[in-house]
């Protein structure tokens, strides 16, 4: 089972719970799934299409992949220094199972210098990452979402799941307002620079 990250697998995970304990879903769970697809369909307009670059310990990026999938969004290139054959074949078959995982590669033993120079020769629109991923983004201009570990460069983010429902939603509004944010920088002195968007 893949890690309860993104709607799909957290239904799973909950849909296995339920299975074993013989007892439904409570409905304040089912209101925080609501919570969390509304969001994602508010939201999907915005990650739709938009190329990414992915970089983590083999469970977070599978659940990245899927949850990045169901958005919408492209995981084009993928990085995993201590991913193994396994994780790699895990990988691929996510990414075969939906039209915008068609142009992934999965890299297993590779590292940040290797995603350094995938992401020059290939850019990408989101870079998602731990700590070290700051570098990448330095170098390369490449808007950085936080999410993996270690993460030590930001206060508190500890507090804040990516699994389950509430973790949708966290990963949502960490993904568009990092798109947003990019967007201000890129039209700051244009006219489409608006408060509305």
């Amino acid at each position: 089972m893949l890690p309860p990250m993104g709607v799909k697998n957290t239904d799973r995970f909950f849909d296995e719970i339920s299975r074993i304990t013989g007892k439904p879903v409570p409905q304040e769970i089912e209101d925080e799934r609501g919570r969390a697809v509304d969001a994602m369909i508010d939201s999907h307009p915005y990650v739709h299409g938009k190329r990414f670059a992915l970089a983590g310990d083999p469970d977070i990026l599978l659940g990245l992949i899927s949850f990045i999938l169901e958005m919408g969004g492209i995981p084009a290139h993928i990085v995993c220094t201590n991913g193994d054959k396994r994780f790699a074949a895990a990988a691929n078959a996510l990414l075969s199972e939906s039209p915008f995982g068609q142009e992934a590669t999965v890299y297993t033993g590779k590292d940040m210098w290797h995603l350094r120079s995938l992401m020059f020769t290939d850019p990408v629109d989101i870079l998602i990452g731990n700590s070290y991923a700051k570098f990448l983004w330095r170098d390369t201009g490449t808007p950085l979402v936080r999410i993996g570990f270690p993460i030590f460069d930001r206060h508190h983010l500890h507090r804040y799941p990516v699994i389950g429902y509430q973790g949708v939603l966290n990963m949502v509004n960490w993904i568009v307002n990092t798109v947003l944010d990019e967007m201000d920088r890129k039209t700051m002195n244009t006219t489409s620079f608006d408060v509305i968007r």
